[in-house]
């Protein structure tokens, strides 16, 4: 649905090009990475870990990518982004801290976690290091996730069951949900900060768990505590410090 509205925007409403030879490579592999490996493996995982735990996991993206930006990019690191990474992870953490007494996990869920985590991260840098020779961020996202879709499609066919599926209301909410804030709008945000500096945009991830917290409380009225209050506070302080770094440097 998400990568038909794009295609159709991209290339009707706004004419743009189609990609062209190499840039269909470069698509598939960012699609392999973000949406077959990613998505894939984090939907698996989050049947054999807590939602919790599951929230917290996108905390370690920034961290990933820092480290993979030094190897791969020859990023420096200074000790302020490294001062603000620990800031926001032990915000995060402390937001959390209430549901983690109480998640359960698998070692093997955690471990698929992690993988999904890795490939995001690698996604990312793989992204922001090719030359797009111009095209449209709508005709990147578009076709990535059609082609990242296509990849699964043999794990569909085999570990399909219909009874598990009930196309009901909620699951077209959901889904349309899915399709158009979060793989149109937000996507198109992610990919923009991409371009301007992976390492500076990875930072706004410590905000997922933040919201994720925020909106569970006001949607299912989970409690906000003391601990969800002095997270956000260090989260806060974490992004400042990174935003600073950036000002300074320019």
């Amino acid at each position: 649905i998400a990568g038909s509205i794009m295609l159709f925007i991209s290339h009707i409403v706004m004419t743009k090009r189609l990609p062209q030879k190499k840039e269909w490579i470069q698509i598939s592999i960012y699609g392999l990475f973000n949406i077959t490996f990613y998505l894939g493996l984090y939907v698996i995982a989050m049947q054999k870990v807590s939602a919790g735990l599951g929230s917290l996991a996108v905390a370690t993206n920034p961290v990933f990518i820092v480290l993979i930006s030094a190897i791969w990019l020859s990023h420096k690191i200074k000790f302020k982004n490294i001062l603000s990474l620990v800031l926001c992870f032990i915000g995060v953490f402390l937001a959390a801290y209430p549901l983690l007494q109480s998640s359960f996990a698998t070692p093997g869920g955690i471990l698929i976690l992690v993988t999904s985590m890795i490939a995001y991260s690698l996604g990312t840098i793989y992204y922001s290091k090719q030359n797009w020779n111009g095209l449209h961020i709508l005709t990147i996202n578009g076709w990535q996730t059609i082609i990242g879709a296509v990849f699964l499609l043999p794990v569909l066919f085999l570990t399909y069951q219909a009874n598990k599926n009930i196309f009901d209301s909620d699951f077209w909410f959901s889904t349309s949900w899915l399709a158009i804030a979060v793989s149109i709008g937000a996507v198109q945000f992610w990919l923009y900060l991409l371009k301007i500096n992976p390492i500076k945009a990875s930072y706004w991830l410590f905000l997922c768990p933040i919201f994720g917290f925020l909106i569970a409380h006001f949607m299912v009225k989970e409690p906000l505590t003391l601990y969800t209050l002095f997270g956000v506070v260090f989260v806060i302080i974490g992004l400042y410090t990174s935003l600073s770094v950036d000002k300074k440097t320019k």
